[in-house]
Formats: structure tokens, sequence, C-alpha cells
């Protein structure tokens, strides 16, 4: 892992959000109920 990851990487660049896109995002994985019932999957997504 030390190989892969020693030299510094330059084709990276940096983005900057908005804080409504954070709290959206946040506001949407506290809303999200996963289930898993007899083998299957349900997702909620309490509004």
């Amino acid at each position: 892992m030390e190989q892969i990851y020693s030299s510094p990487a330059t084709h990276c660049k940096l983005i900057s959000t908005r804080k409504e896109a954070v709290n959206f995002l946040l506001n949407y994985s506290k809303s999200l109920e996963i289930h898993k019932v007899q083998g299957m999957t349900i997702e909620n997504n309490l509004n």
C-alpha cells in the first residue's frame, strides 16, 4: 500500500460544495431506512 500512495497526487482537483447540498445529503441519509426481510432488501425514505 505504501508504494501506491507514497507519491503526491498531482492530477486531483479539490472542489467546493454548497452548504445546501451537504445538508440535503445528510437529511436524506437520516431519513433513509433499509430493512432486510426474507432475503429481500426494502429501502424506505421517510419524508
